[in-house]
């Protein structure tokens, strides 16, 4: 797992996982399928980035955390996508295999700082 040692470095890490979601729903099969499965995961992969930029800007530390749980229930909700898209065959696993692996890293940091932060209230 990469160290992230500020926290303009994961809002940046979280912007790039967006775009390599975007560049995944580009490669979707354009099927009825692949559309509805891309609008999900475009929805939720993007949503992080931007959730966790505005979480940074909150007025308050209850606000930070709440805000960071819909930054932890989106990165989740991809993680859901990865599987299904893998699962299903949409797209051959070991081509997503570094993008799931990415989610699940997200998804582990977002938690500790959640942890972090309630323990300072």
């Amino acid at each position: 797992m990469e160290i992230i040692t500020d926290k303009k470095d994961l809002i940046a890490r979280a912007k790039k996982f967006a775009l390599r979601i975007i560049q995944l729903v580009d490669a979707l099969p354009k099927t009825t399928v692949g559309y509805a499965i891309g609008k999900q995961i475009v929805r939720s992969g993007t949503s992080i980035a931007a959730n966790y930029r505005s979480a940074q800007r909150a007025r308050s530390k209850q606000e930070f955390i709440s805000k960071l749980g819909i930054v932890i229930e989106e990165t989740d909700e991809t993680l859901f996508w990865l599987e299904i898209i893998m699962e299903s065959g949409l797209i051959g696993k070991k081509r997503i295999e570094s993008l799931y692996k990415e989610s699940e890293e997200l998804l582990s940091i977002f938690c500790q700082i959640r942890i972090s932060a309630s323990r300072k209230k």
